[in-house]
């Protein structure tokens, strides 16, 4: 949520500001901003999008080879010109952008108020920005004490970079609980949220860690110290990210382009961990801990939105292959019902951006419990990946579309590769089906190319079905979370109602609203369930219901039933997800596009929530 990137160097700041802010776009946001110092400190801000910002400041002063921007998913205040970042101190010498929320800030607000402070906007933001100045005029401090005096008496998290027209050579940043990544450049420095506006003018980045704040002078080196005053030694770390990977390549957008992508993506995740031909699987991330799943008396999942239906697959896939009990829970749930966790527990986070608040709490909850953690994200260098006690990466490179595709199938094979890993281990699976899964999937990127060669076909359904004010998704056993998927899609992008389903509780309740007006997508592949999902389908058009049904190739039974159905290479039951879900992906893209929706930037929805 919220995108930051800053700049200080001898370049001119403006260009990389709105050129960062636009890589951040698919974070998320409502509302735009650019501070830049050159003499007099220049504020731009309103809401809108990247571009309605660039045409607001149209032959404004832009001056400055030092600078900040923003943008802004509304917490404290509507999305309006006012509260958008960045925001001034009283004085107006300083100014700060910030991810995240000040929970103490009213009390904050309060008292600086009955100090004579007036405030223009509704923000938390605002706030510190004016707290920070306080202390910096009350203790005649440098910024960067004040800033780290300030970040003591606050609660919540954060992700601030403050400029001060009285110090045209420094910024001053400080994360906790929000991502922030700050590149070395010759001579300069690059801030920003994650790495997508960095990459094109270094390679070498330093990740902040919790409650540090950096120093960020325009000539000399970067220091950093805890807020506790503690002085640390920065890491520098090579950025795994090329650009390239963050261009649309050809598409015309970002969802499409990485729902072509799984072939690839998946191959990525299985790469150096899986040899079918010597019937070998091997997650480095997790060695030191395997004993830790042999012990466990159960496993928990803790995720959000999408991941949380790659924990559900998992779920299926542990359950039916080692023999461990699972529960699979939103991590926003976990952390605040008492949940009972022990130390033999282990604990499997699931996250693409690796800096889900609600996970990241959740995980420090588990851990307080003494439960072994272990984390399965893409991004490298993330919160989540240096919390967790081990872990996995998906390597499924980066997704910038909102709505999570490649990064799903990744999550699943991720956790099919561990699950056959802990099976093989416990031996709770036989030979000779452990190599015939090795091979599965290993054939699943082919088995998906062929799926996307579906897409003029799925693109005709959309079309039947783009002006529908409700859809249903069914599935069961390893399909029923690929119908919650699929659902999720379809809402998150096309804005249509949209419900997922175990394909035998559609008759106590949602049957109620079947008629002739309603779509009902069936994931009907050959498997355990088969017949019952008939059974299903066939209740489904008694009542005079739209069925578009997922099949195996060669089905005509399904077909001889159904309004419409989609036919995907037959696949063995438990790796069913990766396939099945794709033609669900291209569907939901198509009907968003035919109904005129910003696909990439869903309204209301940011891609890494870093808010509770």
């Amino acid at each position: 949520m919220c995108g930051i990137v800053a700049y200080i160097g001898d370049r001119k700041a403006y260009p990389i500001l709105v050129k960062g802010l636009h890589r951040l776009e698919y974070r998320g946001y409502d509302s735009a901003g650019v501070a830049m110092l050159n003499g007099n400190l220049n504020v731009y801000k309103c809401k809108g999008k990247v571009s309605d910002l660039e045409k607001f400041i149209g032959d404004g002063t832009t001056d400055g080879t030092i600078g900040i921007g923003h943008t802004r998913w509304a917490t404290h205040g509507v999305p309006n010109d006012v509260n958008a970042h960045p925001h001034y101190s009283e004085s107006k010498n300083l100014v700060i952008i910030h991810n995240g929320i000040i929970e103490n800030y009213a009390a904050i607000k309060a008292e600086l108020k009955k100090r004579g402070h007036t405030f223009l906007s509704d923000t938390d933001t605002e706030v510190l920005i004016h707290l920070i100045e306080e202390i910096q005029k009350n203790d005649s401090l440098k910024l960067g004490e004040a800033v780290r005096q300030a970040l003591n008496q606050v609660v919540g998290a954060y992700a601030i970079v403050v400029m001060s027209k009285s110090n045209p050579d420094e910024l001053v940043a400080a994360k906790k609980g929000s991502p922030m990544v700050i590149g070395i450049g010759k001579g300069e420095f690059f801030i920003a949220s994650d790495a997508t506006p960095i990459v094109e003018y270094t390679k070498n980045v330093v990740y902040l860690e919790d409650e540090e704040i950096a120093f960020i002078p325009r000539n000399g080196e970067l220091k950093i110290k805890t807020i506790k005053n503690r002085p640390k030694t920065p890491s520098v770390q090579a950025l795994e990210l090329n650009l390239e990977a963050i261009e649309k390549g050809g598409y015309d957008h970002f969802m499409l382009k990485e729902i072509y992508e799984q072939p690839r993506s998946i191959k990525d995740s299985m790469r150096g961990r899986l040899n079918a031909e010597k019937g070998i699987v091997n997650l480095g991330g997790i060695a030191e801990y395997e004993q830790k799943f042999l012990n466990a008396k159960r496993i928990i999942f803790i995720a959000c939105g999408t991941s949380w239906h790659a924990g559900l697959v998992g779920e299926y896939l542990f359950e039916d292959l080692t023999r461990i009990p699972v529960e699979v829970e939103y991590a926003s749930e976990f952390r605040y019902r008492n949940p009972i966790i022990y130390e033999d527990d282990v604990v499997i986070a699931i996250s693409q951006s690796g800096e889900t608040a609600d996970t990241l709490a959740a995980i420090e909850l588990a851990k307080s419990k003494g439960a072994t953690i272990v984390g399965i994200c893409n991004v490298v260098g993330s919160s989540i990946a240096r919390a967790t006690h081990a872990g996995s990466y998906t390597h499924a490179g980066p997704e910038i579309g909102v709505a999570s595709t490649k990064a799903f199938t990744a999550q699943v094979t991720v956790l099919t590769l561990m699950a056959l890993r802990i099976a093989q281990r416990k031996g709770t699976i036989s030979s000779t089906r452990f190599h015939q899964l090795l091979s599965e999937l290993e054939s699943i990127p082919a088995k998906i190319e062929k799926v996307l060669k579906l897409n003029e076909q799925i693109k005709t359904i959309a079309s039947k079905y783009k002006d529908s004010s409700n859809a249903l998704y069914l599935g069961r056993g390893f399909t029923f979370p690929v119908a919650l998927e699929g659902a999720l899609k379809l809402k998150e992008i096309s804005y249509i109602h949209a419900e997922g389903y175990p394909a035998a509780e559609m008759k106590h309740g949602p049957i109620a609203l079947i008629d002739e007006e309603m779509p009902v997508f069936v994931i009907a592949t050959k498997g355990g369930s088969y017949e019952k999902v008939v059974s299903n389908i066939q209740e489904v058009k008694a009542r005079k219901g739209k069925i578009i049904a997922i099949v195996s190739e060669g089905d005509e039974h399904v077909k001889e039933m159904a309004d419409y159905t989609i036919e995907i290479p037959e696949t063995d039951e438990i790796l069913v997800p990766l396939v099945s879900v794709v033609p669900l992906q291209l569907l939901s893209y198509h009907v968003a596009v035919m109904r005129g929706c910003n696909v990439d930037q869903p309204r209301n929805l940011a891609k890494s929530v870093t808010v509770e």
